[in-house]
């Protein structure tokens, strides 16, 4: 017997330490296409693998995130943004 488990989606911010997830989508509140257009054009696209490298020691804030082989620094806000899957999916 096969039991089917949800996936639980997960945003950028949520995700711990180290674990390799890939980039679902960004979505962005209404009004804020451009926030959207620039994190796709630094490299958060749909596929891509992305890794919370660490958070800022006051309340988590920015995290150091990689994609692909680029590391950024990003505020949680932005971080929120960014949907996540299991690497393996």
């Amino acid at each position: 017997m096969v039991i089917d488990v949800p996936i639980l989606s997960m945003n950028l911010d949520q995700a711990p330490l180290s674990a390799m997830l890939r980039v679902a989508r960004v979505r962005v509140p209404c009004g804020r296409e451009d926030q959207a257009r620039q994190l796709e054009e630094i490299g958060f696209l749909p596929g891509e693998a992305v890794c919370v490298m660490s958070r800022g020691a006051w309340g988590g804030d920015p995290l150091a995130v990689r994609v692909g082989l680029s590391t950024f620094a990003l505020r949680r806000d932005e971080a929120r943004c960014i949907e996540l899957e299991p690497a393996d999916a």
